[in-house]
């Protein structure tokens, strides 16, 4: 699996999602602008013992990633979706898209895949999940459909 963060601004949520991925064996895939240096010692910290186990990738956009994974799923989690993330049948090499904590996923990237946004039932009282749990959520329903691929 494939974990997409785009423009991510709270470096402890992202260290968060890397001690995820790492447990979990899911790639993690930052797309600029970043709101921290990969450097920080907040992200570092959140996943410190984890970050030499993390296949990372940085990209300048998310045109980039999209071009090179042409023959993947991308599934675009947002609160405007209609379909839930339990409504999709994940493949092992799924890329689950995240935005940035205060604005979501942007309008021209939503576009391009309307009929894969996916999103988490809650509430509506103006305020969404943490980052770092919905990308737990979806990440291991995801994985549960696989059977848990070489996990214990």
């Amino acid at each position: 699996m494939h974990i997409v963060l785009i423009s991510p601004e709270i470096p402890q949520n992202t260290g968060n999602i890397a001690r995820t991925c790492a447990l979990t064996n899911t790639s993690l895939h930052l797309v600029k602008p970043l709101g921290f240096s990969i450097e920080d010692r907040y992200l570092k910290r959140a996943g410190l013992d984890y970050w030499d186990k993390l296949d990372i990738k940085v990209w300048e956009n998310f045109e980039e990633i999209a071009k090179k994974y042409t023959k993947h799923n991308f599934y675009l989690a947002t609160t405007k979706a209609q379909k839930k993330y339990t409504d999709i049948r994940y493949k092992k090499n799924d890329l689950l898209v995240f935005g940035s904590e205060t604005s979501g996923i942007k309008k021209e990237i939503l576009k391009t895949l309307p009929d894969n946004q996916i999103r988490i039932p809650m509430l509506k009282i103006g305020r969404s999940l943490n980052l770092g749990n919905s990308v737990s959520i979806v990440l291991y329903e995801a994985l549960r459909q696989l059977d848990f691929p070489g996990l214990e």
